[in-house]
C-alpha cells in the first residue's frame, strides 16, 4: 500500500470517529433536554397550589413528611421546621389533625415517634396526631395517606424545593392537595435544586407506572381522625 493510501485511510477513520462523537454528544444533549423538560413540567404542574401559611385552605389533615433525625433521636433542623409549620396550621384551625409520615425501616431510627413527641411536647393533643411508620419516600407517604389513611384533601408541609414534587404526586394519586412551604422566604441551597431536578422525573415515572409503595401491607400506627 502506498503511503498516500495509508494517510487517506487514517483520515477516514478519524472522520468516522468525529461523526460518532458528535452523534453521541447530540444524543446526550437531547437526553438532558428531555430530562430538564419533564422536571420543569412536574415543577410547574401544581405551582399555583403553593400558598403562604396565612392563606392556606382548610383541610381535614396536614401531611408532614419525614426528613431525618439529629443526634439524640430528635427531629433534624429541616424536619423541625416542617413540624413547626404544621403546628401553626393546627393552631390557626386550618387543619384538624397532623399526619406525620416517616421512615422507620432502620433500627434505632424512628422518625414517626420523634415527630409525634415533638408535636405533643408543643401542645398538640395526642388525638390530633396520626402516625404512618411506612413513609419510606415522598411517593409512599402520599399514596399511603390516600389509600391507607383515607385522605382525600390535605395540606402538604415541607420545604419549598420539595413541595412541587410532593404536590404532583399527591394530586396524581387522588388527594386534593395544597402546599405550605415550611421555609417560606428562605433561599434554597443549590444541592437541593440539583437533587430535585432528577427526583421530579423519577416521581413522574412512578406516578405513570403506578408503582406500589415500599411497604404496601403496613397498617396505620394510629387510626385516622
Amino acid at each position: 500500500m502506498a503511503p498516500s493510501d495509508c494517510f487517506a485511510g487514517s483520515m477516514k477513520a478519524g472522520g468516522t470517529t468525529r461523526v460518532w462523537v458528535r452523534r453521541g454528544l447530540g444524543l446526550l444533549g437531547l437526553a438532558v433536554a428531555v430530562l430538564l423538560g419533564l422536571s420543569h413540567f412536574v415543577r410547574l404542574r401544581y405551582q399555583s397550589r403553593i400558598v403562604p401559611l396565612a392563606v392556606a385552605p382548610e383541610a381535614p389533615v396536614a401531611l408532614v413528611f419525614g426528613a431525618g433525625l439529629a443526634p439524640g433521636a430528635v427531629p433534624s433542623p429541616v424536619l423541625a421546621q416542617r413540624l413547626d409549620a404544621a403546628i401553626a396550621l393546627w393552631r390557626q384551625g386550618k387543619v384538624r389533625s397532623l399526619l406525620v409520615s416517616g421512615d422507620n425501616s432502620a433500627p434505632f431510627h424512628n422518625e414517626t415517634r420523634a415527630m409525634r413527641n415533638y408535636l405533643l411536647e408543643r401542645g398538640v393533643p395526642e388525638d390530633a396526631v396520626v402516625g404512618d411508620e411506612a413513609g419510606l419516600s415522598t411517593y409512599d407517604s402520599c399514596l399511603r395517606a390516600h389509600s391507607v389513611f383515607g385522605a382525600d384533601r390535605a395540606v402538604l408541609v415541607t420545604q419549598r424545593f420539595h413541595l412541587s414534587r410532593a404536590l404532583f404526586i399527591a394530586n396524581s394519586v387522588g388527594i386534593d392537595a395544597w402546599g405550605v412551604a415550611a421555609d417560606e422566604g428562605r433561599a434554597t441551597p443549590w444541592r437541593y435544586t440539583v437533587r430535585e431536578t432528577l427526583s421530579r422525573v423519577l416521581a413522574l415515572a412512578m406516578v405513570l407506572l403506578e408503582v406500589e409503595p415500599g411497604s404496601p401491607d403496613a397498617q396505620p400506627a394510629t387510626a385516622p381522625r
